[in-house]
């Protein structure tokens, strides 16, 4: 038999692979992270009519002869370019700008993404649709967050809450007016909470009469009898400092007493009452900061992100899913921003990086190509009938 038609042969299987590579990708041209991928072809083996000769005296040296036996896939790889953004607005889309994918959790595998659409199940864990699996990260305790901690499955349920902090201390700035008419008075008023959140006012009173400023203080049922506010020639308070106040302290270091202002508020208490949280952001090192229902906010958790050495080398594992290899090396799971990895955007998500004018010119390469290697078998069949028929 003709080689040729092998080599055609081969021709038209790999040239099926490219499109069905193709095809693919442009099927794919709308799924959200996915990475497109392309053909690259070799040579196989070549059959050796002659050796190459080396040159002697007064004859010089020959070159081999070498048929080629056609061509094969030597490998599919996958082009990791940044995608599209397209804005959501949904607060649970999250996009990568750089390198990096999320890290996901289903069953007892870890996967990799670059789809960062994600949902939450009826136990407040955020998912990815579709696929279930879990989203990797650290969970805040108390607001902080400890990166060094293991990965655990995010969860922001609906019913988060926010604990109670009582109240210790509480800051008192301004200027009380020095030029104020006798018998003036003056009430500043700041909320304080006690350890599970109940509410109270804490009142001081400044009242102007001939000597100066006096101050008496309640917070509903411990009282602070009056006492004279002195300051000294530069206008800085000089007594009391500071008043206790049913076990709250009360700073007053930064009140000054200059003639023709007045000033004097209530700038800062330390507790909180207990809240239910309302909705929350992603930051761009993927922080998850809740806002909640006592006006604060808090972080919540923070999303984990993988590195490779080769990204290429990661394999397939459908859903938008990828699964690590012994040519992708381990994941780097850290921190956005840090070690090589991206930054993340809240309410978008990356599109996919397919290039559809490329692949439909792809597409023709193939077409061509499979057409191509379909007339060497139809010339190489013509050419075995030919020597059939020299005998008739």
């Amino acid at each position: 038999m003709l080689r040729s038609l092998f080599s055609g042969i081969s021709g038209l299987r790999s040239h099926q692979t490219m499109l069905d590579v193709t095809g693919n990708n442009i099927a794919n041209v709308n799924t959200t992270g996915f990475k497109s991928s392309q053909v690259q072809f070799q040579d196989t083996l070549s059959q050796v009519l002659s050796n190459a000769g080396g040159a002697q005296e007064g004859v010089g040296g020959t070159n081999p002869a070498q048929v080629g036996l056609g061509v094969r896939v030597a490998g599919v790889t996958t082009s990791f370019t940044q995608g599209a953004s397209q804005t959501t607005g949904r607060s649970t889309d999250m996009m990568i700008q750089g390198d990096g994918f999320f890290v996901v959790r289903k069953g007892a595998e870890t996967y990799y993404t670059r789809a960062g659409s994600f949902d939450f199940d009826a136990t407040g864990q955020m998912v990815l649709p579709g696929e279930g699996a879990l989203v990797q990260g650290w969970a805040a305790t108390n607001g902080v967050v400890d990166t060094n901690a293991a990965l655990t499955d995010l969860r922001v349920p609906a019913g988060t809450t926010m604990g109670a902090v009582a109240s210790r201390g509480a800051v008192f700035d301004g200027n009380l007016d020095a030029a104020a008419a006798d018998g003036t008075s003056k009430t500043l008023t700041t909320t304080l909470y006690d350890s599970v959140g109940t509410a109270r006012t804490l009142a001081l009173t400044f009242t102007k009469d001939a000597t100066g400023w006096n101050v008496a203080a309640t917070d509903g049922t411990t009282a602070v009898a009056q006492q004279a506010v002195t300051f000294d020639a530069n206008g800085a308070i000089t007594a009391p400092r500071s008043l206790a106040v049913g076990g709250v302290t009360v700073d007053l270091g930064a009140l000054t007493g200059y003639a023709g202002l007045d000033t004097a508020q209530a700038v800062s208490q330390d507790g909180q009452a207990a809240g239910t949280l309302l909705s929350f952001v992603l930051g761009a090192d993927g922080t998850i900061t809740g806002a909640f229902s006592n006006g604060l906010k808090q972080v919540i958790g923070r999303i984990a992100l993988g590195a490779f050495t080769n990204p290429a080398g990661l394999e397939k594992a459908g859903g938008s899913l990828y699964r690590t290899s012994v040519n992708s090396g381990d994941a780097q799971v850290g921190t956005a921003g840090t070690g090589g990895r991206g930054s993340l955007a809240g309410g978008a998500l990356e599109m996919s990086n397919v290039d559809l004018s490329s692949e439909f010119t792809s597409l023709i390469v193939a077409q061509r190509g499979f057409q191509a290697n379909s007339r060497i078998i139809t010339t190489s069949d013509e050419v075995l009938n030919e020597l059939v028929n020299l005998k008739r």
